[in-house]
Parts: structure tokens; C-alpha cells; sequence
């Protein structure tokens, strides 16, 4: 019987390689597939098909200037039981987790992977072409309708003009998500993280999702401030000020926007981090299972999508992201394709997934 740490490193998240095809159906995820030639090119030939037929203009800005319904009716019909915790978190991204509680040292991660084996059903799902990134652990956020001491909108601006600073000031290391959904980065990364100078900020266009956090039972309004914000409007104000961030998450919310407006987008976001901090991203990649399901009628622009329920995707290409880092002054860090086979072992089904994981740090020194 192997020795506890050789366990852990044999089933650590994201280093699981598919040597014996006879192997397939013994778990459920493989990382680092390589695709066959064949592949690739009927991957390319169903995106021209889904693609050939753009919607009306009239009908794309009806989703643009609708855009906020339609995510806030995703999240009062899912509210947090669509994506669940993400267990790759911490092993991808360790910068979120410098200093663990003893709750949650790396025997938690463990757990986290083993509840990932024990399932007998494929990993993800899509619905209304979402794809989520997760296995169903049964184990969600848990959410309660009392509503705790947090400081609304009106509250923080009130404070501003009283010349108190902003939330988090006194922090020595803060992180926003943006796009934070009902919680599923934010509060893992609470749990998982005891550093007493830890301050998390987290946004996301729908006012559904907001309330959904700061109503949360482990919403802690001294340690984190959620708040909405529409990331296209350049006078949408964020309440820290520049270059007071050491990092900034972007998990799937990149590609929901406008692609005109992502680069913006991340430029906006980059003036946030401190000199050396850190934007870490993952997002879907061009040719994932998600955007070759999409029928035709649904294709907004190249590479650009609508879902059933009128929210938007778009599929990255490295160098496409590479250009929006570094045009907004970051250097690289990480830009790797994530390519995963992830299986349904109940009905021997296979399902190729295609994420993109970028780290870019701004630089130390300005640039002369």
C-alpha cells in the first residue's frame, strides 16, 4: 500500500496522463490529451458549420443591451447548484492559498480528489451550452437567506466622501475576482486561506449573483466586499484604488463579454495591481466540447456565441490572450492549453475539454 504523500501525489489534480487506452473508463478525467489530427480538423469543420450563419445585428444588440437580464435570470434559476467548488483551484493557482488554516492543509486537497474519483458519473455538464468545469461533489455553498451585517453601495460611497478610506484598506495582500458568480473562488479561497492580512473583493455584473454571495451564511464583511459592477463601463467605478491589488482572478468571465471590449477590459483591471501582482485567468479554448455543441443561429461573431438562455461565449486562442496581457503592459508568466478527456463511466462517454490557464504579472519597476 503506497505511503499517504505518494497517494497524494499520485491523484494530485491535473497530472493524470492516459498511457493505456484500455485504462479509459478507470477514472474520470485525463489531462494533457493530445488530439489526432482527425480530430482537429472535424473540430474546425463543426465550428465552420456552427458559424456559417451569423444572427441579425438588431437581434446581437438586443444581447448586449439585455445582457444584465440574462445573467441575473441564470443566477434565480441555478443560484449556486450549477457550478460547484472547484477542486483544481488550489493546485493551479497556489497564490490564493500562501497560508493555510489547519483545516484545510493539503490532506483537504486530498479529500477534494478523492470525492473526484469516487464518482461514478462523467465530469461537467452542459446546459443551455454552459459547460461546467467540475465534478457534482454534492457538497454546496451554503446559503442563507438572512441577511448579515455587509456594506451595501451606498454605505461604501458614504464612507469614501467621509474621507475612511475604502474596504480593505488596512489589508496587506488583497484579491478581487471579478465575475465572481454565487462564490465558488471566494469562499474556498476564505476557508483556505488564514493569512490575517488577506482582504477578497468580488464583483459580477448580476445583481442576482452579488446578493447571492453577501447573503451567504460564510459571508465575512471584515475579510471580503462583494459588490456589482459592470466591467465594459469604463465609468463604473471599483472601490480600491490603482495598484493597490496583488492579484486578480478571472475564472470564465472574460469570454462573456463583447470581444471589442475585452481588451479594455483587461487593460482597466491591470492599472488595479500592485507593481508584481499577479492576474491569473482560465477560460474556454477554442474548439471545447461548449463551442462545438452550439448549433447554427447562435454564432454572434467568429468564435463568439449565444446560449439558449441569452448569455454569451467567446473561445480563446493562446496568442489571442497573449495579446490582450501583454498589450495591457503584463509579462507572462504561464499561458498553457489545458486540453482534458473527461469521461462519463455510467455511459462510456467521452468529452474532449479545451481551458486556457494564464498567469501575467505586472512588472516590478515601470518600464522606461
Amino acid at each position: 500500500m503506497a505511503a499517504p504523500s505518494e497517494a497524494r501525489q499520485r491523484r494530485r489534480f491535473g497530472q493524470r496522463v492516459l498511457t493505456d487506452p484500455a485504462r479509459l473508463f478507470q477514472h474520470n478525467a485525463w489531462d494533457n490529451v493530445e488530439w489526432s489530427e482527425e480530430q482537429e480538423a472535424n473540430a474546425r469543420r463543426k465550428v465552420q458549420e456552427n458559424s456559417s450563419q451569423l444572427l441579425p445585428q438588431e437581434k446581437q444588440e438586443e444581447y448586449e443591451v439585455n445582457a444584465k437580464r440574462y445573467w441575473d435570470d441564470f443566477y434565480k434559476i441555478h443560484e449556486n447548484g450549477f457550478f460547484k467548488d472547484r477542486h483544481w483551484l488550489f493546485t493551479e493557482f497556489p497564490e490564493l492559498a500562501p497560508n493555510r488554516s489547519s483545516s484545510q492543509t493539503g490532506d483537504s486537497l486530498h479529500e477534494f480528489s478523492t470525492k473526484e474519483e469516487s464518482k461514478s458519473e462523467g465530469l461537467g455538464r452542459c446546459e443551455n451550452g454552459h459547460c461546467s468545469l467540475e465534478t457534482s461533489t454534492g457538497s454546496q455553498l451554503s446559503l442563507s437567506r438572512s441577511t448579515p451585517g455587509v456594506c451595501t453601495q451606498e454605505e461604501h460611497r458614504e464612507l469614501q466622501q467621509r474621507g475612511g478610506g475604502f474596504p480593505g484598506a488596512a489589508a496587506s495582500y488583497r484579491v478581487l475576482e471579478v465575475g465572481c458568480g454565487a462564490g465558488n473562488t471566494v469562499f474556498p479561497i476564505l476557508q483556505t486561506n488564514n493569512d490575517p492580512g488577506l482582504f477578497v473583493y468580488c464583483c459580477d455584473f448580476s445583481t442576482t449573483a452579488v446578493d447571492l454571495v453577501q447573503n451567504n451564511a460564510e459571508y465575512d464583511s471584515s475579510r471580503c466586499f462583494a459588490f456589482v459592477h459592470d466591467l465594459c463601463n469604463d465609468q463604473s467605478p471599483f472601490p480600491m484604488p490603482e495598484e493597490s491589488l496583488d492579484i486578480v482572478i478571472l475564472i470564465f468571465v472574460l469570454s462573456a463579454i463583447l470581444p471589442e471590449k475585452m481588451q479594455s477590459t483587461v487593460t482597466r483591471l491591470s492599472r488595479l495591481l500592485k507593481p508584481g501582482g499577479l492576474m491569473l485567468l482560465r477560460d474556454y479554448g477554442r474548439y471545447d466540447l461548449a463551442q462545438l455543441r452550439f448549433k447554427k443561429g447562435q454564432c454572434l461573431s467568429e468564435n463568439f456565441y449565444v446560449r439558449g438562455d441569452g448569455t454569451r461565449v467567446y473561445f480563446f486562442t493562446q496568442d489571442e490572450l497573449d495579446h490582450l496581457f501583454t498589450t495591457a503592459g503584463l509579462e507572462k508568466i504561464q499561458n498553457v492549453v489545458d486540453r482534458r478527456l473527461q469521461v462519463n463511466r455510467g455511459k462510456q462517454v467521452t468529452m474532449y475539454r479545451v481551458w486556457i490557464q494564464c498567469k501575467y504579472r505586472k512588472a516590478a519597476t515601470p518600464r522606461p
